[in-house]
């Protein structure tokens, strides 16, 4: 198949006035001109609507079984009479049967039916205000470190002002130390911090026992620690000695819907516990103390934070429970090199380890967004979009005509997209042909905890409810990128109108 046309986007630079040269005294400005997301409403493959398809039709089977069922018992017990039934009731061996079958019938029934996940909370850990650091402190500490050139100062200077990022933001100032060298010491204390201040703010609010917590994965990409993060979590909250425990490491910022997904399916084979996820990234050891470009980025938008979600399949944890999950897609580019190699750690011609940033990283961000969405679709569309979609692919796909592109905003009432940074959000936003109020949680989060990789889907939702927008029944998608490429997207449906949170991250700052 031929490869659509590349799209490319342009931006005027402004440099100022020219301080010397030929041109000084005179206004200057250049223009970038970069890879765009694809034009996701122009076209379609149809093998992720197929997959999506396929997705919709598996496991379903249990759809069918209850009017099945209902129909032949109809039959079957209309042939019985009020009047042949009641004298021999207690004792009518057909009565004792049928009640009997229907009992083995209902038992078969709950065991087909895949149990739902639900939300029960979570949290997010919001950093004491000594981390605070405004984009203009960020600047004036780097340049006082010495460990980056005039040019590494002016690109992460530029880089920030058009980042999106606010200034009270959070990030370890030992970074910028002239003696600080990355190290896994302080990689530790940083995880200790906001991984124990994310779960003892969940137990606080749960009222959940450690003891009773049966499965925990934790998920982060640069740090791996021997022992793992989880295992520090189980020393530290003294968990049970049979809990079912997982650490994800280097699968980047979509590692958080990853972990969900794990814990959805250890939850379906040990259903009478609960799990518990704990996404995060530790700044202080992603932080890269050189001068190349592609390795510089990073050091602009993370920053630190954590969630901590607790989730059960148990059917009698619904009515305490936020959220039930409804749908998850993931989407793997990796079999694709481009994509393979957009984002990984590398050491510099120094030695220094960062994490690089390819400059196509967009354009193949957008192609897995791109396959990712078009897979979810017919998981969540009104019948009427999908009706619609379909005779169009049916009837149009031979005469060379643009498909229909169903509106996704038909689907959710509420959107989180991962706070990677204002360009990233504006680009989808032009594409999915979003309303400010869908990226209104996405552009929040950014400016005042900045890009908290994993976490920051959490911190967007701990917004929309501190606003008191998640109403009984509403849908919210989550969509998450990371490295290998992935894209990530789950929906949680509302359980009840949830209430302004005792424990949220955007509270505190609405009362000050």
């Amino acid at each position: 198949m031929a490869r659509e046309q590349e799209r490319l986007s342009t931006e005027i630079v402004n440099r100022g006035i020219e301080e010397s040269g030929p041109h000084a005294g005179s206004f200057s400005f250049y223009v970038k001109v970069r890879p765009a997301l694809p034009d996701f409403l122009n076209s379609v493959n149809l093998k992720h609507v197929k997959l999506g398809y396929g997705y919709l039709l598996s496991h379903r089977l249990y759809l069918a079984l209850p009017p099945l069922l209902i129909a032949v018992f109809s039959a079957q017990i209309g042939k019985l009479t009020w009047d042949s039934l009641y004298p021999k009731f207690h004792l009518s061996v057909d009565a004792l049967f049928i009640v009997l079958l229907l009992g083995i019938i209902f038992y078969i029934y709950l065991g087909l039916t895949p149990r739902s996940t639900y939300l029960i909370d979570f949290t997010c850990f919001r950093p004491p205000d000594e981390f605070k650091i405004s984009k203009e402190e960020f600047i004036e500490l780097a340049r006082k470190s010495g460990k980056f050139n005039d040019a590494a100062i002016e690109f992460q200077q530029r880089v920030l002002k058009n980042s999106g990022i606010g200034d009270e933001s959070y990030m370890p100032r030992l970074v910028f130390r002239p003696d600080h060298k990355v190290n896994l010491k302080d990689g530790r204390e940083e995880a200790a911090k906001v991984i124990f201040g994310a779960v003892d703010d969940l137990l606080s609010v749960t009222k959940i026992q450690p003891k009773n917590i049966g499965i925990l994965v934790v998920n982060c990409g640069v740090l791996n620690t021997t022992p793992s993060l989880s295992s520090m979590v189980i020393n530290h909250y003294k968990l049970r000695h049979n809990i079912q425990s997982f650490n994800l490491g280097g699968m980047g910022c979509a590692a958080g819907i990853i972990a969900i997904d794990l814990a959805r399916d250890l939850l379906n084979v040990y259903p009478g516990t609960y799990a518990l996820v704990v996404s995060t990234e530790i700044v202080s050891y992603t932080f890269y103390a050189g001068n190349e470009m592609d390795m510089l980025l990073p050091n602009c938008f993370f920053r630190m934070g954590a969630a901590a979600i607790m989730l059960s399949c148990n059917r009698l944890d619904r009515w305490r429970s936020k959220y039930e999950l409804t749908q998850l897609v993931r989407t793997h580019m990796g079999m694709d090199n481009k994509s393979f190699k957009s984002i990984h750690v590398k050491e510099d011609g120094n030695g220094i380890q960062g994490l690089s940033v390819g400059r196509d990283v967009i354009e193949v961000g957008g192609h897995a967004l791109k396959a990712n969405i078009t897979t979810l679709g017919p998981l969540v569309l009104p019948v009427s979009e999908q009706v619609h979609f379909f005779t169009d692919l049916l009837f149009k796909q031979n005469t060379g005509s643009k498909p229909y592109i169903p509106d996704y905003k038909l689907a959710f009432e509420h959107i989180c997209i991962l706070a990677v940074g204002k360009k990233v959000l504006d680009e989808i936003q032009s594409n999915l042909e979003l309303t400010e109020e869908y990226m209104e949680a996405s552009r929040k989060t950014l400016e005042r905890f900045g890009n908290t990789s994993s976490s920051s889907l959490w911190y967007e939702l701990a917004y929309l409810e501190a606003k008191g927008k998640m109403k009984k029944g509403d849908r919210v998608w989550q969509i998450a990128f990371g490295s290998g490429f992935k894209c990530n997207s789950v929906v949680w449906k509302a359980l009840r109108c949830v209430r302004r949170p005792r424990q949220n991250p955007w509270i505190e700052k609405e009362n000050e």
